[in-house]
């Protein structure tokens, strides 16, 4: 009688296990195989950073130490250096602040200007010699990726404390150097870097409201969500899902950084780069098709 009871109980046991499904290491094999064969489809180098807030069972990384020239990622780790300042009582956001277009070069300190043509924020141009605030700037900044305002605050804050904070953060290889258009630093490769890892650490920080403190992270949310260019992360995403994030891009480069909110509260952050691209836009689908495919991940795990 104990032999068949004890018959009945593993045949249960063996049928919940069967019932349970793939163990969640199998189903990120799964994705990891599905985000490597769309990768293979373009002819470039990319990094691939994905991690559940609260769970770091729930991570894939793909040449996430891998250095790439950071483009306006690294806008993000500037906007941190503000909010950092602000708490310092450094400056206030609401601080006026004159829109300038002349720099000097972090090679000689020879006077360099912006171009109008290659900046995404137009507007901001036709207010040089005007007065803004540190607030609005910082939005331009993120929100239309102005590298105009980008090189007006570097000014202020400091590119090396910028990168400090960064290691304060615990972003081990991010750096930045300077601020946008200096062209006798590009030609020497002085040129602002990150890897995946590192735009995962930091978007971690705000999303756990460590950047500063919470009430800046929280602010440093609602600038993010803001953003205007919106074609890889949140690309197929549905419309319902909140995404505050920041892009990059150049010659052959195509980036995008966030923090991922579902209906139910459930989040993640994603960072997607790459580099070498042949094909720009075919890269752009990519990562959003790859986006789309870790979306239906967490969405799965959730139910």
């Amino acid at each position: 009688m104990q032999i068949k009871y004890l018959l009945i109980s593993l045949i249960g046991l063996m049928m919940a296990s069967c019932q349970s499904g793939p163990s969640t290491e199998d189903q990120l094999e799964t994705l990891r195989n599905q985000i490597t064969a769309h990768l293979s489809e373009v002819q470039g180098d990319f990094a691939v950073a994905f991690r559940s807030l609260g769970s770091d069972t729930l991570s894939l990384m793909i040449n996430e130490k891998e250095s790439f020239h950071a483009a306006s990622t690294m806008k993000t780790p500037v906007m941190i250096e503000l909010y950092k300042q602000v708490a310092l009582g450094n400056i206030s956001l609401d601080d006026s602040i004159t829109v300038v277009n002349e720099f000097k070069s972090i090679v000689d300190g020879s006077p360099f200007s912006m171009d109008l043509s290659v900046d995404s924020q137009e507007g901001l141009y036709g207010k040089i010699g005007q007065k803004s605030t540190y607030k609005a700037l910082n939005f331009q900044m993120i929100t239309m990726s102005s590298n105009l305002a980008t090189n007006i605050l570097i000014d202020k804050l400091d590119a090396k404390k910028v990168t400090q904070t960064m290691r304060d953060l615990g972003a081990k290889d991010i750096e930045v150097l300077r601020g946008v258009e200096d062209l006798k630093a590009y030609e020497q490769g002085l040129s602002n870097t990150t890897t995946a890892y590192d735009l995962m650490v930091i978007m971690e920080a705000i999303a756990a409201g460590k950047a500063v403190s919470k009430e800046a992270s929280a602010a440093m949310f609602e600038v993010l969500k803001a953003q205007h260019f919106n074609e890889i992360i949140p690309g197929l995403l549905p419309e319902n899902v909140t995404v505050a994030h920041k892009t990059g891009s150049i010659t052959g480069v195509r980036h995008d950084s966030g923090i991922v909110e579902l209906p139910s509260g459930e989040r993640y952050v994603l960072v997607l780069l790459s580099k070498n691209l042949k094909a720009p836009e075919k890269g752009i689908q990519v990562m959003a098709q790859i986006s789309k495919l870790i979306y239906k991940f967490v969405e799965n795990k959730e139910g």
